[in-house]
């Protein structure tokens, strides 16, 4: 190949199960491209260049007039996965939409759909057919029968393309064009008895003036051309995509670990393995990723049970992330109350209106206990516990409350307690500054935390 000059068209290829929709190349090649027209494959499977050894590539091509060519692709780098196909003399000349298929056919007797994708060959000036606009006249009768001929068969070969892709409004100009074209067809039986020039121009003059009509309403035809501005606005919409073409989220699944340091796109995600530096107390995770430069976000939700929402950030330099922060839901905040074994000789106090006072307690997500309720009758002193607290709900150190008492034998006087709760559990209510009845009601409505 040396010596010889290619335009490139260059495609980056993943070989998994998640990138198979139709890839459009944006490659546009000339019908002036001949023998210079060269596709360049770079396969990548597994984050790595794809080996191949052992393997024939097939490349099919499905052109605009609705021919189908099936090439073998030339292998250029084994190692790093590369390999090429240059269109020869006759594709390069069927301008249009193409749409292609690589595909890897092993000696072992497997195969591979590598990705489907499309390109455009574009018609260069120097192949259009200029219908010259200046009065002229046919010398020979069968010069003139061989162009409208040529002519007609061009009409009947556009119409049949533009009839494809054309909306509804353009179908009646279709219509007449085509009742034209059988009328040129008609006429041509009636040729031989065509004897002047000036016979021959009348014809000549009609179809330049049906291929002119056509084109006049075509050219103003604002549904079927695209102006600047609507192009600026596709170019500048978002290219990037959030989900999958089908609108599920991108998946990781339970054959990979995945590391949630390398998930960095905006989009969303479902993680459905134990992963590395996810949230610390499930692994099955929605994801969605945020991202603005160097900054970005991730929230990630327990996918299974739906109980539990972490979220963490990249800070700016592209390196450091917080650490993973629980969100707190209503159903955290919803607590079970406990019922204690009151020790010997204290017991449930339970008032003569008949209201609530059931000793009990219970720990919110935030790791708080409270203790409410009342009890009588029992022992005062650190060594006689009302009831002991189960580990879990014990607190970090020593605590001292004071609670309200009994009043009785000192009426009109309000009486407090001291209640101590230690570290091993023991709910002890200490001294009473009701000395003439200390047991006869001791209330508790103590909080704090376990870490």
């Amino acid at each position: 190949m040396a010596n010889k000059i290619y335009k490139n068209g260059s495609l980056s290829f993943v070989i998994d199960a998640y990138n198979q929709s139709v890839y459009d190349s944006k490659i546009i090649f000339s019908t002036q491209d001949v023998g210079t027209a060269r596709l360049i494959f770079k396969l990548r499977k597994d984050g790595m260049p794809l080996p191949l050894s052992a393997v024939e590539g097939k490349l099919v091509l499905l052109f605009s007039n609705g021919s189908k060519h099936i090439r073998n692709i030339l292998v250029s780098d084994k190692v790093e996965g590369i390999a090429e196909y240059i269109l020869n003399n006759d594709e390069i000349k069927i301008y249009g939409r193409v749409q292609a298929s690589l595909n890897l056919f092993y000696k072992n007797g497997q195969s591979m759909s590598v990705h489907e994708f499309i390109f455009d060959i574009k018609k260069n000036l120097i192949d259009e057919n200029i219908v010259p606009a200046a009065e002229y006249y046919i010398d020979h009768f069968d010069s003139l029968k061989s162009k409208i001929e040529q002519k007609a068969a061009e009409l009947e070969t556009d119409i049949k393309k533009r009839t494809d892709v054309m909306q509804e409004n353009i179908d009646e100009t279709t219509k007449e064009l085509q009742q034209q074209l059988e009328h040129l067809k008609e006429k041509l039986d009636d040729l031989e008895a065509l004897e002047t020039k000036e016979g021959s121009k009348r014809k000549a003059d009609a179809a330049l003036a049906a291929a002119k009509k056509y084109t006049d309403e075509h050219a103003a035809d604002q549904k079927t051309h695209v102006t600047e501005v609507e192009k600026d606005r596709w170019n500048a919409a978002q290219l990037a995509k959030l989900t999958l073409d089908n609108g599920r989220v991108y998946y990781r699944g339970s054959a990979e670990v995945t590391d949630y340091n390398t998930i960095t796109q905006t989009g969303m995600y479902l993680i459905y393995n134990a992963g590395v530096n996810g949230p610390p107390s499930f692994n099955l995770v929605f994801l969605l990723v945020m991202s603005y430069g160097n900054t970005l976000a991730q929230i990630a939700y327990e996918s299974s049970k739906g109980k539990q929402a972490y979220f963490r950030f990249r800070k700016s330099d592209s390196e450091t992330w917080t650490a993973w922060e629980r969100q707190l839901t209503a159903t955290d905040l919803d607590v079970t109350w406990q019922k204690p074994t009151l020790q010997p000789s204290w017991k449930q106090y339970v008032p003569a209106d008949g209201s609530i006072h059931t000793v009990r307690f219970s720990k919110d997500a935030a790791g708080v206990v409270e203790i409410k309720g009342a009890v009588y009758g029992g022992v005062l002193g650190l060594e006689t516990p009302v009831f002991t607290l189960p580990a879990g709900y014990r607190p970090m150190q020593s605590e001292y409350f004071v609670g309200i008492a009994s009043s009785v034998g000192t009426p009109g006087v309000p009486q407090i307690h001291r209640t101590f709760i230690g570290t091993d559990g023991r709910v002890c209510i200490q001294s009473s500054s009701n000395t003439s009845n200390p047991v006869e009601f001791l209330s508790f409505g103590f909080r704090f935390r376990t870490k």
